[in-house]
């Protein structure tokens, strides 16, 4: 029987891998959106290489408890500028996968978010 843990990795894994793949696939368009986040560039360069290594590294089950408390603090830090751009009216797209997301910010991305922490915490506790 397959650990609940080790579903939990992958699932998050394979949403940060598509994430950042789709980042750099479309880098330009990654990085204007970003900046309508008002994530400085320097920052939004290293984000797409981040997300694929991080969920590589869950989806392979590799430090499984140290990479899915990453995740978890990657994802509530994601989730924070979420709120800290709803909470001052902004609605930016939401960019959390590049060129193929452009829905403005709402309450779905924080609930989305939100499953993925819980997700990333089981990978990491269980």
């Amino acid at each position: 029987m397959i650990p609940v843990a080790a579903v939990a990795a992958v699932a998050v894994g394979v949403v940060f891998v598509a994430a950042g793949w789709s980042k750099l696939v479309r880098r330009e368009v990654w990085i204007q959106q970003a900046g309508g986040l008002r994530v400085p560039a320097w920052v939004a360069r290293g984000v797409p290489v981040a997300e694929v290594v991080l969920g590589a590294l869950l989806v392979s089950q590799i430090a499984r408890s140290v990479v899915g408390s990453v995740a978890a603090l990657v994802l509530v830090a994601f989730t924070s500028l979420i709120l800290v751009r709803l909470t001052e009216g902004e609605r930016p797209p939401c960019a959390c996968f590049g060129g193929w997301s452009a829905t403005p910010l709402g309450a779905w991305h924080v609930a989305r978010n939100a499953a993925l922490i819980v997700l990333a915490m089981v990978a990491a506790l269980a």
